[in-house]
């Protein structure tokens, strides 16, 4: 009778996560030689188109000792780029997944947190976290100023996070050098559950090849990735990876609730963005002088006068006379108030200061109208995108010692063929899928992250979506700055200092939930049917991987109009 069951239990995960369809070879090729003194040549050709796949692919690395030096002190550690071959729970290769790892050599696996960071888009390269954040490289990039010199330097990073955990920074498929293996092709996984189960399967792949199945585990996800991290959580731990910790960077957690996504809906939610965007610029009465205060009065403003009075107007109510508290708190002018009650932030962007246009990403960055910086329609975006595409590059190739002729894909066209449903709903709702992998794990804990002047995944509608999971498990933390909010130099700095305090108090967790032998030994093993869809839908051909890398213009979170998508 437990063999019956246990033999269930693995078709069931197979069939979730596309197994047992043959998705190529069960066998490593045994890797190139890789000289530390040179680093690794790799002479595959990627391609992120979405019909492109691998006929085979190795799992091979460049590993180099490096140094950091900051805040006094210098820190040795490792760095290992390159790439590991995910596979499903039947041994089958799906994608070869390109990443980045910085460790600390000699620490104790078992004691040693490592911590798995990605962006979305969906779609893109972790570039932005991995040079932006806290690696122990930074790119310089003076956000929210645009005047500094580009690109920007690269220097050793004094908020990095190799005191308390290891990094290891990894790329979508179609993003990165990334690519599936036949029989699948990259679009095989642009899909909200096949993403999310190819991420479980890389993961635990990391793992195993490290011994690092008893180390403290956290993920960290950014924009689309924070939707992505409450899926690929639930599925680890179906799957017996306990986790300690979630990072939620500006996440898009419910994307039926976020109007700049979905378009048919108010947006109360975007006010007190608005108003943190509006007292930047000082042109809200009065200018304040504490963000955090007038925060908490626009988020006040927003849900008991602004939200309410904007569903009645939607329904068909007369406009109430609101429009002079709007200007005033948010610097927009009253006829623009009294012309449209729900303004959009694409709206809000080109109207807030004549003839300038504000960032979509940072509210706090402008650019003339017809200017380059303005030319792509996100001045936020514009501003970093050519440095951190040439900044991996040469990080890749000239410290790290890992070389390809390929194009790195910041960011693909998955976008445009994303299949957005999940559990049931056309755009995803991953509130549920939090609140699933919290209650199968009492230790697990949550961050979320985000900027105030976001006009992407503004910082109150998180809080409001988050407000529909347990509120103990959760802690939110808004600060001067926008979705990448790290790029601001003092939020970054305490921005770090409250991940410092998160990890000590879920590793404090950790310590007193007993994770005797016993307890250990239960890691890595499966304990909860899978009961979710998103199998891979296996292609009918293989494209050539030599086409030219598709970049596309950065805009997560994002959904194309129905005639962009191809299902």
């Amino acid at each position: 009778m437990r063999a019956t069951a246990t033999t269930l239990l693995l078709s069931l995960v197979l069939t979730a996560c596309g197994g047992g369809g043959g998705g190529g070879s069960s066998t490593t090729t045994p890797p190139p030689p890789v000289d530390p003194q040179t680093g690794l040549t790799d002479t595959t050709v990627y391609s992120s188109a979405d019909n492109a796949s691998l006929t085979g692919a190795v799992e091979a690395a460049a590993v180099s000792t490096q140094t950091l030096t900051a805040n006094g002190q210098t820190i040795s550690y490792t760095a290992t780029a390159g790439h590991l071959i995910a596979r499903d729970p039947n041994g089958a290769a799906e994608a070869s997944i390109f990443y980045v790892a910085y460790t600390l050599p000699g620490a104790d696996a078992a004691t040693r947190p490592v911590t798995f960071f990605y962006n979305g888009g969906p779609g893109s390269a972790s570039v932005w976290l991995q040079l932006g954040s806290f690696g122990p490289k930074r790119l310089v990039s003076n956000a929210p100023d645009t005047t500094a010199v580009r690109p920007f330097a690269m220097i050793d990073n004094a908020e990095h996070l190799l005191g308390q955990t290891d990094m290891v920074f990894i790329n979508a498929v179609g993003s990165g050098y990334s690519q599936a293996i036949s029989p699948f092709t990259n679009r095989s996984f642009w899909g909200v559950d096949a993403d999310a189960a190819l991420f479980r399967d890389a993961i635990q792949r990391y793992l195993a090849a490290n011994n690092r199945g008893a180390s403290p585990k956290y993920l960290y996800g950014e924009s689309y990735g924070g939707p992505r991290t409450a899926v690929l959580a639930r599925r680890l731990q179906e799957a017996g990876v306990m986790l300690d910790g979630l990072v939620l960077q500006s996440p898009a957690m419910d994307y039926n609730s976020n109007c700049g996504i979905t378009n048919g809906q108010g947006c109360g939610g975007y006010l007190p963005s608005f108003a943190a965007v509006g007292a930047f610029h000082a042109l809200t009465q009065p200018v304040p002088t504490d963000i955090n205060a007038w925060a908490a009065q626009a988020r006040s403003y927003a849900d008991q006068v602004y939200t309410p009075a904007l569903q009645a107007w939607l329904a068909g109510a007369p406009t109430p006379t609101i429009w002079q508290p709007l200007a005033d708190l948010t610097g927009l002018p009253a006829t623009r108030w009294q012309n449209s009650l729900n303004v959009s932030a694409d709206n809000f962007r080109i109207w807030l200061i004549a003839g300038q246009q504000l960032g979509r990403y940072d509210g706090r960055m402008k650019a003339a109208v017809g200017s380059q910086l303005a030319s792509e329609g996100d001045v936020s975006s514009t501003w970093i995108g050519d440095s951190f595409a040439t900044g991996i590059a040469a990080h890749l190739r000239d410290q790290l010692g890992y070389r390809n002729s390929s194009t790195y894909v910041v960011l693909s066209n998955a976008i445009n063929f994303w299949d957005f449903s999940h559990a049931g709903r056309q755009l995803p709702d991953t509130l549920p899928d939090l609140s699933a992998a919290l209650a199968q794990n009492a230790r697990l804990r949550v961050l979320a992250i985000s900027g105030y002047h976001d006009l992407a995944t503004p910082f109150h509608l998180t809080e409001t979506d988050l407000a529909r999971v347990d509120a103990s498990r959760v802690k939110i933390r808004n600060y001067a700055g926008g979705h990448m909010s790290y790029l601001t130099d003092a939020t970054r700095i305490a921005q770090l200092a409250d991940l410092k305090a998160f990890y000590a108090n879920t590793l404090a967790l950790r310590a007193a939930a007993d994770l005797g032998p016993e307890r250990r030994a239960l890691e890595g093993k499966p304990f909860v049917a899978v009961d979710r869809a998103g199998t891979p839908q296996l292609p009918g051909s293989v494209a050539p991987t030599d086409e030219k890398a598709f970049q596309a213009p950065l805009r997560d979170p994002y959904v194309p109009p129905q005639t962009m998508r191809s299902r």
